[in-house]
């Protein structure tokens, strides 16, 4: 696969070159846009606007949805105005065009704006931006099949069909009232195996799931996934339909959710992709690795203010790796455990003393398991009773600290209204490698009696 990705982009750069317009235009036409928006992530801005000219209006909006968002941001800066919207907007559905939009700065979102022919769809692109980008209204789209409850089947078939051309895919119909109140869903089949002058009202479905405007882009995703639905009708605060979400959004929802939970996980703060600029890339690590920095200092005054004890018992040195690593990684999985049923929507199907019982008896077998393994290593190879008690009873604790801190930490991020997977990066890692630090050589002092 790789092989003939870089084929077709060294085929396609040469053919630029060239200027040859009738061979690119036959290469592009065997070609995914998607695969074309991969293409077109290692060319230059001159390259990609030479290829955008060639591609027909339906396949060159296709292909620009598919670019990530930073490289999208650069190249529509190079472009005139007049050019997006007449090369890529007015062939895109309203929530794909909403999104082009907003990637631009206020001044030129009015000239994109006005050079839109179809005043109905600019019109829905200003409705758009009007939502917040994180609710059901900031990642529907207008474009969907709308039928009366008091219509005949005759009649909302003829009306379906004008309606469609403006429909990529039909899923549902909507079934309103006369105020444009959702009132159900109406199935193509129920449509072909009823008489014509039958009156929908009596055949439609009037169970149906749906969203407002506001509900959280999350909520809509697991909405969708606990339903199975591949469209969801969304309404506002007094039902009238306004647009509908379908599963490709919620696709591209949960990917970007994935790869900011992933990013924070990782330490980083931020929404970055890989060709951002240096210094963005740069300021997104930088936060976490600072507090990884503070937490290794932290962790050295920890161990500087017990320099005696190690001194004098240099054998505790040796367990440091292992107290600090197991004390990260527990707390690591029982954080990312919670941070997953909060991500799936199971949130209240326990009370947070039960999750916290239930962490408890968990960390305290696993606790016992491994304070007993490391016990019995200790015993044959070192003969020292003093470190034997030392590190077992101190990974005993230690991992049900760490335990219930990782629990903790989450839940009552998430009650703040903070994203918890927050949590499962380096803070709760450094946070429990002092902490244990700490724990391991005052259970030291004790035992080997220093003064």
């Amino acid at each position: 696969m790789a092989i003939e990705f870089t084929a077709d982009l060294e085929q396609l750069k040469k053919l630029i070159e060239e200027k040859n317009s009738e061979e690119i235009s036959k290469l592009m036409e065997e070609l995914h846009p998607a695969d074309i928006a991969e293409l077109m992530e290692d060319m230059n801005t001159e390259q990609a606007k030479f290829v955008f000219m060639l591609l027909d209006g339906e396949m060159a909006s296709d292909v620009l949805v598919e670019i990530p968002e930073a490289d999208r941001k650069r190249f529509l800066k190079e472009l005139p105005p007049e050019f997006i919207a007449s090369k890529f907007l007015e062939f895109m559905d309203s929530d794909d065009a909403a999104d082009v939009v907003a990637d631009l700065d206020e001044e030129r979102k009015i000239e994109v704006l006005n050079e839109i022919e179809d005043f109905e769809q600019a019109g829905d692109i200003v409705d758009l931006l009007e939502y917040k980008e994180d609710t059901a209204g900031g990642i529907m789209a207008k474009e969907l099949v709308t039928v009366n409850e008091n219509w005949t089947v005759a009649h909302c078939l003829k009306e379906i069909s004008i309606q469609a051309e403006e429909v990529d895919e039909i899923y549902y119909v909507y079934v309103i009232d006369d105020q444009e109140k959702l009132k159900g869903v109406l199935s193509l089949k129920k449509l072909i195996l009823n008489p014509t002058n039958t009156i929908i009202k009596n055949i439609y479905n009037d169970e149906v799931k749906m969203v407002t405007t506001d509900t959280r882009q999350e909520e809509v995703a697991e909405i969708m996934d606990k339903y199975n639905l591949v469209a969801i009708p969304v309404v506002d605060d007094i039902g009238r339909i306004k647009g509908r979400i379908t599963f490709d959004d919620v696709i591209d929802l949960i990917r970007e959710e994935a790869e900011k939970d992933y990013q924070m996980v990782s330490g980083l703060t931020g929404d970055v992709e890989p060709g951002d600029k240096v210094f963005t890339l740069m300021r997104a690590r930088l936060p976490w690795l600072l507090i990884g920095l503070f937490g290794g200092i932290l962790g050295s005054l920890v161990l500087g203010s017990h320099e005696s004890q190690l001194s004098n018992a240099t054998e505790l040195a040796f367990f440091i790796p292992l107290i600090a690593a197991t004390a990260g990684n527990v707390g690591v999985q029982s954080s990312a455990i919670v941070v997953q049923s909060i991500a799936s929507g199971v949130k209240e199907f326990e009370s947070t003393g039960k999750r916290l019982l239930k962490e408890l008896m968990v960390a305290m077998a696993t606790a016992s398991i491994f304070a007993l393994l490391i016990f019995v290593y200790n015993y044959f190879s070192s003969g020292n009773l003093s470190l034997t008690f030392t590190v077992s009873i101190s990974l005993f604790i230690v991992i049900i600290f760490a335990s219930l801190f990782g629990t903790v930490i989450p839940l009552l991020l998430n009650r703040l209204k903070i994203d918890p997977a927050l949590a499962t990066g380096p803070f709760i890692t450094t946070t429990n490698d002092i902490l244990g630090l700490s724990i391991y050589l005052m259970i030291a002092r004790m035992f080997f009696h220093f003064v």
